[in-house]
């Protein structure tokens, strides 16, 4: 409904919409209404969505492209909303009232200053209603103040339900748990979310909700949201490089902020789909957990869908006769597979019994991050028009949707006609493999020999005898290896052989829904002897149709797709493609030999291609400085690389930040060598009797120094346990040290300790169980050793009526130090510790943990004597005598 035209129900012409400043501005799929006021820009204007009318967005029938006058409102939710209502007038400075029923049409919904004021007030001309106007877009008519909301077919709005009744359509929800999102450092930092679509759908509306803590020190970042059809999306937010050969397309991303937001997808594809959400990449900073406050970002898509539940089927070569009215026709194609060309024709088109054909034709459905539909317009006095589809999707339903151009209140009438061009395939059964490989001695060329190749039998394996065959079929054989491992090889394991006259083909299925979480690596061989000069072995790989067009281009591409081009010659004789996170489906791999100089040269020539085609879970196994990790969304798996030693990238093999080979070595030699400081305090423990302590400094100094050697990447690695165990050993060493050098320092009696140092240990160890990089399971036990220490020496203090310690030596010379080494140690370990300067400064942490026990450890009781001979025995053995107790050894 556009200006001057008669409103539905005899409300009478519309004035003009609002003007310059005045108007109103919609948000992708979001039903946002804008205060209307004279003279304000956009950015100032008073945003009544998401909280106060955020309701309309589910008090609406989604609408489709293309659809009448207006879109349908459900008035039974309008009325259970009704508080919602009286809430967002507070903001329009408005009453809210239903206006009573009006000759010639329904009750209104109205918000705005004539709310209340009787019918003629609430819906006459001119009043400043707001109507939902078409496309579910908020349209603005009047300049006041406070501008009005109207529903009712009074203000333009057709009658709820008829729209949606007339198409046949029907509306759902999906949902999945919200999860919390992370800066992305790597692929498993992405919240991964999978959706089905069901087939028939002509509208998909993504609708996203972001959140956070409510701390103060919480920002507002921005979120990145990525789709993909099929797959999960291929994303790089850091700019790396990938692997040479690879196939990527750039993932249809969108960025938002907290709150809601939406994305449309007018008909996309049947099957999954892939949500993947994260934060900006954060800084190379090491923070531990528990010691910095943390926000967390919660996020969740929502997915709303319309499907179409009477959808007309056009068979090949017989007419479907349709008729268009003010809604959308929808039809659908099967596509048999061998399916060289398929042609759509609309045939007899009238509109309002005059010759003319106002349709268009929207062919395919939409499939991120690229739009795979073919649109045709038919305009003219034209009664006939074509659309030709090369290579259409074989085995799959092609979605058709014919839309009238010729206005709300004319009738367009056509005959839908579907005409196919079969591809008549030679396959090479396991009968033509035996043959081929009889004659393998007496030929060089092993394998069946093609049809046309001096066997005139072979034309009659398929088919109707006398029509020409347009590939070479080769089965190939899948077999499932481990998760995500997949090997294809031609069955009979002979060579592809390719030739001029026909493609080869091969067809390679990823079709269990558990294929596209991993890379397709496909290479290609040939033998410099069997490639003449001058001739060129084409490949194309394609998604769900081959390409079988080599004699007119090498363009790769087939009706909705386009495909990844190989080439093999003299000067190349290996050809490699790398696709990771493949499509679901059926993927093809097409050859044939070209010879763009002398094409009759290659009419008897053939060229004998070796195929390596796998499915793994990461490219090269993420190389010697990655690692190759499993992912898990509910049932769905999926594989990223973990990379190190400054190596990035999607398979870790972008070293444009990584460490040199002698880095490496000397950053081990760091993180090794600097556990020699435990010495210090291993020898003082000796010395002045404390023999557990000095056992607790030798199991930390033992274990973290091979844990460090295990952790580092690339060539300077040496595990001599695994990985997990190292690293349990190294965190627990680190607590009991801190945990028994605290209490020692309390000097309590020798039973009391030891009791104490077994009960904190077996605390530390269940604390590492539940969470090993939670700093409060190791600070809380080393926290309540000191209060117990600092109990210890007020006592004394009180007891003796003087300082404890109580020489000014022991303060100077070791307390303060220890304390000051202490202080810096737990300084860089909590503040100051990256990504590039780990090394060393977790190297200067160990030397200054180690040095700060020697300095805290106390002096040895001046009552107690060392460890000593006290008697030789003749037999040469020794009696010892403790600092307490004397005991005699008898034999």
């Amino acid at each position: 409904m556009g200006p001057g035209e008669p409103r539905a129900g005899g409300c009478g012409p519309l004035p003009a919409p609002c003007a310059s400043g005045q108007g109103f501005i919609p948000r992708a799929g979001l039903l946002t209404l804008l205060h209307c006021r004279p003279g304000v820009p956009p950015s100032q204007r008073d945003i009544l969505g998401k909280g106060e009318l955020g309701l309309w967005s589910s008090c609406v029938a989604p609408g489709l492209s293309g659809p009448p006058a207006s879109t349908p409102v459900q008035e039974d939710c309008l009325h259970d909303h009704h508080a919602r209502l009286q809430e967002a007038q507070r903001k329009l400075g408005a009453g809210v009232s239903w206006c009573p029923e009006r000759s010639g049409s329904p009750d209104c919904l109205c918000v705005g200053p004539q709310a209340g004021d009787g019918a003629d007030g609430c819906c006459a001309a001119g009043g400043g209603a707001l109507v939902l106007g078409g496309g579910g877009l908020f349209q603005g008519w009047g300049s006041r103040e406070a501008s009005s909301v109207s529903f009712g077919s009074c203000c333009g709005v057709r009658r709820p339900g008829t729209w949606q009744e007339e198409a046949g359509l029907v509306s759902e929800h999906f949902s999945q748990a919200p999860q919390k999102l992370s800066a992305y450092s790597w692929y498993g930092s992405a919240r991964l979310f999978r959706f089905h679509v069901p087939p028939d759908t002509v509208l998909l509306r993504w609708l996203l909700q972001a959140s956070r803590d409510s701390g103060h020190t919480c920002t507002e970042l921005e979120i990145t949201v990525h789709f993909r059809y099929g797959a999960p999306p291929v994303i790089d937010p850091l700019g790396t490089s990938f692997p040479e050969d690879s196939a990527v397309q750039p993932s249809h991303h969108v960025t938002m902020l907290l709150g809601n937001s939406s994305v449309s997808v007018p008909h996309p594809a049947p099957g999954d789909w892939f949500v993947a959400a994260h934060l900006p990449p954060s800084s190379q900073k090491i923070e531990v957990q528990g010691f910095v406050p943390t926000c967390a970002y919660v996020f969740q898509p929502d997915m709303l869908i319309t499907r179409v539940v009477e959808v007309s089927i056009v068979e090949p070569d017989v007419p479907l006769p349709q008729t268009l009215l003010s809604h959308p026709s929808y039809l659908k194609v099967f596509v048999p597979e061998y399916t060289r060309e398929l042609q759509l024709e609309l045939q007899g088109c009238a509109c309002n019994g005059s010759q003319g054909c106002p349709v268009r034709l929207t062919v395919g459905s939409v499939t991120l991050p690229g739009s795979s539909q073919k649109v045709l317009t038919c305009t003219g006095p034209t009664p006939a028009c074509r659309l030709l589809l090369p290579s259409p999707p074989w085995d799959q339903w092609l979605q058709v949707m014919a839309e009238s151009l010729a206005g709300p209140h004319a009738s367009v009438v056509f005959r839908a006609v579907a005409a196919l061009t079969a591809c008549r395939p030679w396959s090479v059964s396991s009968q033509h493999l035996m043959e081929g490989s009889l004659t393998q001695s007496s030929n060089s060329t092993a394998g069946p020999l093609p049809p046309g190749s001096g066997r005139p039998d072979l034309a009659r394996v398929s088919g109707v005898a006398g029509d020409p065959f347009c590939l070479t079929s080769y089965p190939v054989l899948r077999e499932d290896v481990d998760v995500m491992s997949v090997r294809f090889q031609p069955l009979g394991r002979v060579l592809v052989l390719v030739r001029s006259a026909t493609p080869s083909l091969m067809q390679l299925r990823l079709n269990t829904g558990m294929d596209s979480g991993g890379s397709l690596t496909i290479s290609l061989k040939a033998n410099e002897t069997n490639i003449a000069n001058g001739t060129l072995v084409a490949a194309c790989v394609n998604m769900a149709s081959p390409f079988l067009g080599f004699n007119t281009s090498f363009s790769c591409t087939t009706a909705f797709f386009q495909g990844y081009a190989l080439s093999l010659n003299t000067s190349s004789l290996t050809a490699n493609l790398i696709v990771p996170y493949p499509e679901t489906g059926t993927w093809y791999l097409s050859l044939q030999l070209l010879c763009p100089g002398s094409p009759e040269g290659c009419e008897q020539a053939v060229v004998p291609v070796e195929t390596a085609l796998c499915l793994v879970p990461c490219w090269n196994d993420c190389g010697p400085y990655g690692q190759c990790l499993l992912l898990r969304r509910y049932g769905y798996l999926y594989a990223g690389c973990s990379c190190k030693a400054g190596w990035r990238g999607w398979s870790c093999s972008d070293n444009s930040t990584a460490q040199t080979v002698a880095q490496q070595r000397v950053a081990a030699l760091l993180l090794t060598l600097s556990n020699l400081m435990f010495l210090a305090p291993i020898t003082v423990s000796v010395h002045r009797a404390f023999l557990v302590e000095a056992s607790v400094y030798s199991y930390t100094m033992f274990f973290s120094t091979f844990y460090h050697a295990c952790d580092q990447p690339g060539e300077a690695v040496l595990c001599i346990l695994s990985y997990d165990t190292l690293q349990y050993c190294d965190f627990l060493g680190s607590g009991v040290s801190t945990w028994v050098t605290i209490l020692c320092m309390a000097r309590l009696k020798t039973v009391l300790k030891y009791v104490l140092f077994l009960l904190g240990t077996l605390v530390i160890a269940m604390s590492l169980q539940l969470d090993r990089r939670g700093i409060w399971n190791m600070m809380g036990p080393c926290l309540f050793a000191f209060v117990i220490m600092a109990s210890m020496w007020v006592y004394r203090c009180g007891h003796r009526h003087q300082c404890y310690p109580t020489s000014w030596q022991r303060w100077v010379f070791y307390l303060l130090p220890g304390i000051s080494m202490a202080s810096v140690g737990i300084t860089i370990y909590t503040s100051m510790m990256t990504n590039d300067n780990y090394y060393y400064t977790h190297s200067i942490w160990h030397i200054l943990l180690a040095g700060s026990a020697a300095l805290l450890l106390p002096p040895r009781d001046r009552h107690a004597e060392p460890w000593a001979c006290a008697q030789k025995l003749p037999c040469h053995y020794q009696i010892c005598r403790n600092d307490r107790d004397e005991l005699y050894a008898v034999t």
